[in-house]
């Protein structure tokens, strides 16, 4: 009989604990949720290899040579040739925009030189601020101009050769700390500054001093911002100490405005600040503030930022969802000002979509504040 009633005490325990836990919509979506995400995401999105990636031709030669090379890199699935009337210069100056990431130029003459010669140069040029995708895609082109240069290679006679040099601009040496470094500066600020806002106003509700704070006479949304303030300076110290660290530990030097890049860094983590204040509203626990700050902001950060894999490489949905992250369009404003030492001109649209997405989060937060207030 006593065993029996600790087997109902159990029983009547554990059905409990499933009702809790059904009732948590938090816990449910991590349970069932994450894992189908993660597979969506790992099988389809995360993968070093490149597809589709845009390359422009800049074919001076025009000849026989240069238009089956062109022919055998459309062909691949590789690439997606666009055909450029550009010059070498402004083939170079197109790089900045971010829009070309590698080229290949044919040279004049080129059939004929390799035809009497029997050696002609190509140039490729691609994008050394991701090191990971340079390399990638000049091996792959090197490939393509092997197998081409063995299928003409006839026997018995002196073989053709296609010698190509290869440029990589911004980052000649092809140092992983070129992409590191923004990627790092963009992961801190949004988790840290996320999760600490959300957990911060979430404890005051929890503890119930948030109620004295939203009844005495200073307006609530004050109550809100100021606690946000100290989040902003430590995360403007947790810049500079990335940025001394980046100089002159790791050797990379700060090409663009510094002021400039404290403006934007200020701007992003305001942004993330606004987005911890819209989750703590949303959220009644510290444990939820946590597993949302966390699963929400950890893994689409690193993974559709552009930082870890090139965004390029996903399917168009996955491509369209990394418009809404925060961190994507940091990661492209600190690598530009950084790494390719470009000016406002150049981020303005960037940092009006950070501007935007801000201004979006904090008239959510204000009208659901309300409503909870109500």
């Amino acid at each position: 009989m006593h065993k029996l009633n600790h087997m109902k005490q159990f029983n009547n325990f554990v059905r409990k604990e499933f009702y809790h836990l059904l009732r948590d919509k938090v816990i449910l979506l991590i349970l069932f949720g994450l894992p189908v995400a993660l597979m969506f995401i790992f099988g389809f999105a995360l993968t070093n290899e490149v597809k589709n990636s845009k390359i422009v031709v800049l074919d001076l030669a025009k000849d026989v040579a240069s238009q089956q090379i062109t022919q055998q890199i459309d062909a691949s699935q590789y690439f997606q040739v666009e055909q450029s009337e550009m010059n070498l210069q402004q083939v170079e100056e197109a790089f900045k925009t971010g829009n070309i990431k590698v080229a290949i130029v044919f040279p004049e003459g080129f059939n004929e030189i390799l035809s009497h010669e029997n050696r002609a140069r190509v140039q490729i040029i691609a994008d050394g601020s991701d090191p990971n995708y340079a390399t990638t895609v000049t091996n792959y082109l090197s490939a393509i101009l092997g197998h081409y240069q063995t299928r003409i290679n006839k026997p018995k006679q002196i073989p053709f050769q296609i010698i190509s040099e290869t440029k990589m601009i911004y980052n000649p040496q092809l140092r992983s700390v070129h992409n590191f470094v923004p990627g790092v500066m963009a992961l801190i600020l949004m988790l840290v500054n996320v999760l600490m806002t959300a957990v911060s106003i979430v404890k005051e509700k929890e503890n119930g001093t948030m109620e004295v704070l939203l009844v005495s006479s200073f307006n609530p949304i004050f109550v809100i911002i100021a606690k946000t303030i100290p989040y902003l300076v430590l995360s403007l110290i947790n810049v500079t100490s990335i940025l001394l660290l980046s100089v002159y530990v790791l050797k990379l030097p700060i090409l663009g405005s510094i002021p400039l890049l404290f403006g934007v860094s200020t701007l992003f983590i305001i942004t993330s600040l606004t987005l911890g204040i819209f989750i703590s509203i949303k959220v009644s626990s510290q444990q939820q503030a946590v597993i949302i700050s966390l699963m929400g902001m950890l893994l689409p950060t690193a993974m559709f930022s552009g930082f870890l894999f090139p965004i390029e490489n996903m399917p168009k949905v996955l491509q369209y969802f990394s418009d809404v992250i925060p961190a994507k369009w940091y990661f492209i404003i600190v690598k530009n000002i950084m790494i390719k030492g470009l000016g406002f001109s150049s981020i303005w649209k960037e940092m009006l979509i950070l501007f935007g997405m801000t201004i979006f989060l904090f008239v959510l937060s204000i009208k659901n504040f309300k409503i909870r207030l109500g």
